[in-house]
């Protein structure tokens, strides 16, 4: 036999339990929370039923059970400890078309309760049909274990943003979509939550691409083909932008794009665009790279053109490669359009190579994490010029690693924050030193090496690098 699994709405029902031990116990505090309208009849009960009764969450009947006791109830709980009584109980409801369950006894149940697990308003019930309720028990504990605790809360504003997209989105396929969108994304409070403009804010209006291809981009839409650009903003001076990402920016239909981005590279942007901040901060809490991903798709899948927009370049150190692979995955065609990188434009406003044949020959990029890895370098640290992104704030325990790996005391280093923004500064150092040094405002570059010496600004360190190397 199959059984139906549904939900009982019980507000407001009478719902009686015969009997008030210790099993009976478990089913009124399991009936508690409906708000149904509970009535137990037993000639004793246990303390905490009795104080159920005198605080008035229930009634309490105490006599035994007699066949009117069913007059007007919806459900009802048998769970005395003598089978004949719940067997004259449930063979009354039958008579009655009343829902019965006998507790622990199968046969003489039209409904049986499940293993619950709750997070507020969410309910996974748990049945073997009467089989093992042990096993039930047992799943509802490792699902319990597995579920997030914070899953209450988040279902309560989901149900309440559902409800403003009933009132304001017209019946169909697209709100229908936009519910089921809403139901994989994390909410927060803010203002900007891109899960929260995107259920109320409608979608964008389409705006047809100015550029020469623009005939077959609209028919590609068309045929539901859309496009993403991962498009690097650069190190954050408008002038430094490429063509290309100021032409495909002014193309878009929706611009995604990081904290980082400055205003007046977003401002460059369709006027008709929708512009979500997806950097990692939504008010108190932060969008995770899961979620930006599914914006992506989402808005590809209907027929918009997305450009996701990156500090620097896309490709350094910028998760391009987690978003390629789930539009790839997703189906979803996509172009990168690459951008000045924060390396590159710092060393331009140092007015240094970062590769110099007489001190440096190679170029190693790494993060202020990998930078610390204790991997030892491949490269000779005197024949490289090392540029470490995101650094963090306290470079110490860098400097202690490089300075394992044998790199020399007099090593040169430079700080650079805001590199290429009219509030750049740069800090002077090195390896030696570079303990001593306090980051300023983010973003923060780190170089070091020899063929720094070159680069404008070293001369205030020039004596003291030559001086720790013996030279002077």
């Amino acid at each position: 036999m199959s059984l139906f699994p549904m939900f009982l709405k019980l507000e407001g029902r009478t719902c009686l339990i015969v009997g008030a031990g210790r099993i009976a116990l478990e089913k009124v505090e399991s009936l508690l929370p409906t708000e149904a309208a509970l009535h137990v009849v037993a000639p004793e009960a246990v303390p905490q039923i009795e104080a159920l009764a005198a605080d008035g969450r229930l009634t309490w009947t105490q006599r035994e059970y007699q066949p009117s006791d069913l007059d007007g109830v919806f459900v009802v709980i048998a769970a005395t400890a003598t089978a004949r009584v719940n067997h004259a109980v449930y063979e009354e409801a039958t008579r009655r078309g009343i829902l019965c369950n006998a507790v622990d006894d199968p046969p003489f149940c039209d409904f049986y309760f499940g293993s619950i697990v709750r997070r507020g308003d969410l309910q996974i019930a748990i049945s073997t049909n009467g089989d093992s309720p042990a096993l039930s028990q047992r799943l509802r504990r490792e699902i319990d274990a597995q579920l997030p605790e914070d899953l209450g809360p988040w279902l309560a504003q989901l149900g309440s943003l559902r409800r403003e997209v009933l009132a304001r989105h017209p019946a169909g396929d697209e709100r229908k979509q936009l519910l089921h969108t809403l139901a994989q994304r994390s909410l927060c409070e803010a203002n900007s939550c891109p899960t929260r403009l995107l259920a109320l804010g409608g979608l964008p209006e389409l705006s047809q691409p100015q550029d020469a291809n623009s005939q077959g981009r609209s028919s590609a839409r068309a045929q539901g083909q859309s496009s993403v650009y991962l498009v690097g903003a650069g190190p954050g001076d408008p002038e430094l932008l490429t063509l290309k990402a100021a032409r495909v920016l002014g193309a878009a239909n929706v611009v995604l794009h990081d904290d980082l981005v400055p205003a007046e590279i977003v401002s460059l942007a369709n006027p008709k665009a929708w512009v979500l901040n997806v950097g990692k901060r939504c008010g108190a809490k932060s969008i995770t790279q899961e979620e930006i991903n599914r914006l992506m798709i989402d808005f590809a899948e209907r027929g918009l053109r997305v450009v996701r927009l990156k500090s620097g370049d896309p490709l350094v150190f910028g998760r391009a490669a987690e978003e390629m692979q789930a539009l790839r995955t997703a189906g979803i065609d996509f172009e990168v359009v690459p951008g000045i990188t924060a390396a590159f434009a710092a060393a331009a406003s140092l007015q240094c190579s970062l590769t110099d044949r007489r001190a440096a020959s190679a170029v190693i990029f790494s993060t202020g994490h990998h930078a610390q890895s204790g991997s030892p370098c491949p490269v000779s640290g005197r024949d490289a010029t090392r540029i470490v992104y995101m650094p963090g704030r306290d470079l110490g325990s860098l400097a202690e690693e490089w300075l394992s790996e044998g790199l020399p005391h007099e090593m040169p280093c430079v700080l650079i924050s805001r590199a290429a923004l009219p509030d750049q500064q740069t800090q002077w150092t090195t390896l030696g030193d570079l303990r001593g040094v306090v980051p300023g405002a983010a973003p923060n570059l780190l170089m070091a090496g020899f063929g720094l010496r070159n680069a404008k600004g070293f001369e205030g360190l020039a004596q003291k690098v030559a001086a720790l190397a013996g030279t002077v």
